[in-house]
């Protein structure tokens, strides 16, 4: 059997449970909330009508026009690329590394994920070469690769593939039949907005490229979810967003409704939420950028962060130190960093990468503050690296790192 993720490892392991790392609910979103929690019900499968306009007012923001009729919404991204993997069947493709349940999604349906390189300046997209020998590679062994998925603003890296990569990558991927899936879940949190490009695939090729976008984080707490999809405007579009309903229906896979008012009012963008999310980028690109530094001081190596909330660090330069201290794979090294931060750090083979590699996501909220008041001032502050608390959270941070460089 085909199959390139690691096997047998189990969940990540985080150690004792830690606190809530998210922000104060905005007043807005819990007064939708609030207002519909008497209603019992569930929205239609793929959304109400309120939803889906808001969800196409908020492409059209983005130059990406779009009709109710294609779009969809669900509770998570994890259900629509499940309805979408099964609506398209066939092997799938993943840059490595990608999210952690990207290839999960794939193996659940019995299909077989398909991990293929990035270039060394970027994540999220595969090498366009690599891409076409992963494809010819799969066929010759009586493979049926049918599906790319990709992040422009990538979870696990937070890096963001440049606009000539996109391009190449989504030519190659045309010339191989392919449909394209776009995780976009965190192209709003793009660090230096004005000094960043960003396209999406669907700009480059809109006939076979679906987006997806997760609403928790950059807009819903986490545990509030939702997410929404954009179909291409095509017959073959509107046949696989039918098909995308069969399967979310067949899964019970509908938003409730408060869920549901929150996540409209949310997607029409007030003046809150915009606010909300712009300090948060300012935030988490201060603290990102100190950790970086920390992590690469230390002689580790790791990509500049340019969007979302995460730092992916290779350690592999300090493997004689870490061999030293018991750690040799990337779960050990998951092990070792997580007692010592006191913060989740998933080893990157939770992400594609080989387990042998030393490779790890750092989260970049658990260093804004323990309590929900340490956090909302940590947001609210004109120079977050100035308060107490984040200034203990990075010197712990820093000391970690810098105690890998001599047993």
């Amino acid at each position: 059997m085909r199959r390139t993720e690691p096997e047998g490892h189990g969940p990540v392991r985080y150690g004792p449970p830690l606190p809530d790392q998210g922000l104060p609910v905005l007043p807005g979103l819990t007064d939708r909330l609030c207002a519909a929690a008497d209603r019992a019900d569930a929205e239609p499968t793929g959304g109400g009508p309120a939803l889906r306009d808001a969800a196409c007012g908020y492409w059209e923001r983005r130059g990406l026009p779009t009709a109710p009729d294609r779009t969809a919404a669900a509770p998570g991204a994890p259900a629509l690329l499940l309805a979408l993997t099964a609506a398209l069947g066939g092997d799938v493709l993943v840059p490595r590394p990608c999210a952690a349940w990207w290839a999960p999604e794939t193996r659940a349906l019995g299909r077989s994920a398909f991990h293929v390189a990035t270039p060394a300046d970027c994540g999220g997209v595969p090498d366009p070469y690599a891409l076409l020998e992963t494809v010819r590679r799969i066929r010759d062994e009586g493979g049926d690769p049918r599906l790319l998925v990709l992040c422009v603003a990538d979870d696990p890296t937070a890096t963001v593939a440049p606009p000539e990569l996109l391009h190449e990558t989504v030519e190659a991927a045309t010339a191989e039949g392919l449909h394209l899936v776009s995780d976009e879940t965190w192209r709003d949190t793009v660090h230096e907005p004005h000094d960043t490009v960003l396209l999406s695939p669907a700009e480059m090729l809109p006939d076979r490229v679906t987006v997806v976008t997760d609403l928790g984080g950059p807009f819903l707490p986490l545990g509030w979810p939702a997410a929404v999809a954009r179909f291409p405007d095509t017959d073959a579009g509107s046949r696989l967003r039918a098909r995308v309903l069969d399967v979310l229906t067949a899964l019970g896979a509908r938003i409730a409704t408060p869920v549901a008012a929150a996540a409209t009012y949310a997607l029409d963008e007030p003046a809150e939420v915009i606010a909300r999310l712009t300090a948060s980028i300012r935030v988490h690109a201060r603290v990102a950028t100190a950790a970086h530094h920390a992590v690469t001081a230390a002689g580790a190596l790791a990509l500049p962060p340019r969007a979302g909330r995460h730092l992916y660090a290779d350690l592999g330069p300090l493997r004689s130190a870490l061999t030293e201290r018991g750690v040799g794979d990337a779960q050990e090294l998951e092990d070792f960093l997580t007692a010592r931060l006191g913060m989740p750090a998933p080893g990157g083979h939770r992400f594609g990468d080989e387990l042998e590699a030393l490779r790890v996501r750092l989260p970049t909220s658990p260093l804004l503050g323990v309590t929900a008041e340490e956090r909302a001032e940590s947001l609210a502050s004109p120079d977050p690296l100035e308060l107490p608390h984040v200034v203990r959270a990075l010197t712990l941070f820093g000391s970690v790192f810098d105690g890998l460089g001599s047993p």
